[in-house]
C-alpha cells in the first residue's frame, strides 16, 4: 500500500487547504472490496480542522480516524505503526450506503508532530479502533 499525497505543494500555514488521498491498507477486512476517501486539511487559527470523506465502506458501521506519529517498523509512515494521537480522534457512523464524512478540529500543537491520517472501523460509537486499519495517507505538518 503506498500513500498518494494530492498536493504538489503543503499549503499547511497559509490558511490554504492541504487535500490528501486516502489508500487501502492489508489490513483491511477482506469484505471491503475498494474503499477509498480523501481528506481535507485547514487551518483557522490556532486550530487545525479535518474532514474526511469516505466510500465503499460497510454500511451502518461506526469508523474512527485519527493522526498518527512515524513509528520504527517502516520509513513509509503507513506502514510505521506510529503511536496514535488521540486528541485527533474523529468517530462517525457510515450511512446505509457505506459512506461517511469524518469531521473534527483540534490545537495544531498536538498535530505538528504527525506523519500519516488513518481510518479504522470501530468498535462502537466511542471509536475503539477493530482493526490496524481501512485506509491510510502519509500528512505534512506544519
Amino acid at each position: 500500500m503506498s500513500a498518494v499525497l494530492l498536493s504538489a505543494c503543503n499549503m499547511m500555514g497559509t490558511g490554504a487547504p492541504a487535500s490528501y488521498s486516502l489508500s487501502k491498507q492489508t489490513s483491511a477486512p477482506s469484505t471491503l472490496a475498494n474503499p477509498v476517501g480523501n481528506v481535507a486539511v485547514k487551518d483557522s487559527g490556532n486550530m487545525r480542522m479535518t474532514t474526511a470523506k469516505l466510500m465503499g465502506l460497510a454500511p451502518n458501521t461506526y469508523y474512527v480516524a485519527h493522526y498518527h506519529v512515524q513509528g520504527t517498523e517502516s520509513t513509509e509512515p503507513c506502514k510505521s505503526n506510529g503511536a496514535p494521537l488521540m486528541s485527533s480522534k474523529i468517530v462517525a457512523l457510515s450511512d446505509a450506503t457505506g459512506m461517511v464524512t469524518l469531521s473534527g478540529s483540534v490545537n495544531k500543537s498536538e498535530v505538528l508532530q504527525a506523519t500519516y491520517f488513518n481510518v479504522h472501523t470501530a468498535k462502537n460509537a466511542d471509536g475503539t479502533p477493530n482493526d490496524a486499519g481501512v485506509l491510510c495517507s502519509a500528512v505534512k505538518m506544519m
